[in-house]
């Protein structure tokens, strides 16, 4: 009987970081072990699981590995050290992921050694095209930088709501930006990718909801840069947050990958919504993610004018009907053939429209989703406190914010394209968190999406007084992230390295 494949044996640990503890002395080891070398026999049956994916540790010793061979190549120079948790009961090799190093540069290791530490969910090493691709959370960034430490805490409810909402989110894009002209653009990291990115902000949602991730019954991941055509990504990502009722390695959820473009993620909002509405189906919470490394053809190709403008980040939003925050009073949607945007299969990079994508695609679905909910709710744009919408360019949103009667005031908050780039099917919901990162209670947003094929949908958020009380979670901020001091910028060539990844 052959056994298991590698690559799913070392993903189930080391995805998690899953650990043992001795409930006799209290030794632990980083594996699944059955007993303790110290008890003996007698530790049988008491041995608990644990483990270390939102804890804190510390960089022991380090090194420069400045010539890395076969798999770690595209990597180039990086740093490799031991990392120890818990006052040193553990320790583990890892990687510091997010550093660029020249050939030349030199490493003052006194300066890094001592310092505390963070896991980060990453690709360990470059693979063929016919191969699953490797992931780990031995990598690692320091805990005092861009990604601050955020302890996960699970919270119970203290309200139920008679309309189903956002009860949590979370926002993630890489530290590394490239800079041209007044337009900033998120970067992924070598060893980044849409599934990397889908479970950090993830991660980042249910640390703000305060929500138990065995409770998440459905996830819902929307992507139009997934690694695999045959494969699903939310599958890794069901695992790695541990959403759903664990039972061995098989995780107790609904886990699905959505397709339509930069809509992929916001047109499951209200599928979400539906489902946490109705007790019977069992399922209290759901979480949605748009996450992509947005795709663009080198400049002076075909496809290539989308090279200003993509980025890289995942927006994640948890659904439910306890602690919401903002509650989603109504929707509209709409949908046409409308070609403006497309990647034919097996093709690298999509091709668009040109001047075809703004209109009749982008602005005359917008405006209708929009203009058809308020019809539909009775409301005017004056009634409306905040506007989001697709940023596919700096134009564009604000154009049809105006022609739909929104003042600056109402949509300026949520453009973020400035800062990220188009991150795709993590784009409006960007600009969705940015609003509710600053919203007060009892305010009124619309978000409108856009994807690409064509089609939009509508919706109409109203903030609760809780919004403000969960805030004391959330250390990263779409602000915190987006004027953050230890973003790194890179030039052209790196760009389009870092793109390709491992």
């Amino acid at each position: 009987m052959s056994s298991e494949p590698i690559e799913r044996r070392v993903s189930y640990l080391g995805d998690r970081l899953k650990a043992s503890r001795c409930k006799i002395c209290g030794k632990e080891y980083f594996e699944v072990r059955d007993y303790c070398g110290n008890c003996g026999r007698k530790s049988f049956g008491k041995m608990e699981s644990i483990d270390l994916f939102y804890e804190k540790g510390k960089l022991e010793l380090c090194t420069l590995v400045r010539e890395p061979t076969n798999k770690f190549t595209k990597l180039g120079n990086y740093i490799y050290g031991i990392i120890s948790f818990h006052n040193g009961q553990i320790r583990v090799p890892g990687r510091l992921t997010d550093q660029i190093i020249g050939d030349n540069e030199e490493i003052d290791f006194s300066s890094l050694e001592g310092r505390e530490v963070v896991p980060r969910f990453r690709r360990r090493y470059s693979v063929g095209k016919s191969d699953v691709v490797p992931t780990i959370s031995l990598a690692f960034t320091f805990a005092d930088e861009y990604y601050p430490h955020q302890e996960y805490k699970t919270v119970q409810p203290t309200k139920e709501y008679d309309v189903p909402g956002i009860v949590g989110y979370g926002v993630y894009v890489s530290r590394f930006r490239i800079k041209e002209g007044n337009i900033e653009r998120a970067v992924p990291f070598i060893d980044e990718d849409a599934i990397t990115a889908a479970v950090e902000a993830g991660k980042l949602a249910l640390i703000h909801s305060g929500v138990d991730s065995a409770l998440v019954g459905k996830i819902y991941v929307g992507s139009e840069s997934n690694p695999y055509a045959v494969k699903p990504i939310a599958s890794k990502v069901a695992q790695v947050l541990k959403l759903g009722e664990e039972e061995g390695d098989v995780q107790g959820v609904d886990a699905v990958d959505t397709e339509f473009a930069c809509k992929a993620a916001s047109s499951m909002f209200k599928d979400a919504a539906a489902l946490v509405n109705y007790p019977n189906l069992g399922i209290k919470y759901a979480m949605v993610i748009g996450a992509d490394n947005s795709q663009a053809a080198p400049r002076g190709c075909p496809g290539g004018e989308l090279d200003l403008f993509v980025g890289y980040g995942a927006a994640a939003f948890i659904f439910g009907k306890h602690d919401v925050i903002a509650e989603i009073e109504g929707w509209y949607s709409c949908t046409s053939d409308t070609p403006d945007f497309w990647r034919r299969d097996g093709e690298p990079f999509p091709m668009h429209g040109g001047r075809f994508t703004g209109d009749p695609a982008y602005f005359k679905h917008v405006k209708k989703a929009t203009s058809k909910l308020m019809e539909k709710l009775n409301l005017k744009a004056s009634d409306i406190n905040y506007f989001v919408t697709h940023q596919p360019n700096p134009q564009f949103p604000v154009r049809v914010a105006k022609e739909l009667g929104f003042k600056e005031e109402q949509y300026a908050a949520s453009l973020q394209i400035n800062k990220f780039g188009n991150t795709y099917s993590g784009c409006s919901p960007i600009g969705l968190a940015s609003i509710l990162d600053v919203a007060k209670p009892d305010e009124l947003i619309i978000i409108t999406s856009y994807g690409s094929g064509a089609g939009s949908d509508a919706y109409l958020l109203r903030t609760t007084s809780q919004i403000v009380d969960k805030r004391q979670r959330q250390k990263l901020t779409v602000r915190a992230q987006a004027d953050n001091p230890f973003v790194k910028y890179v030039d052209y060539p790196t760009y389009r390295r870092l793109k390709l990844g491992l």
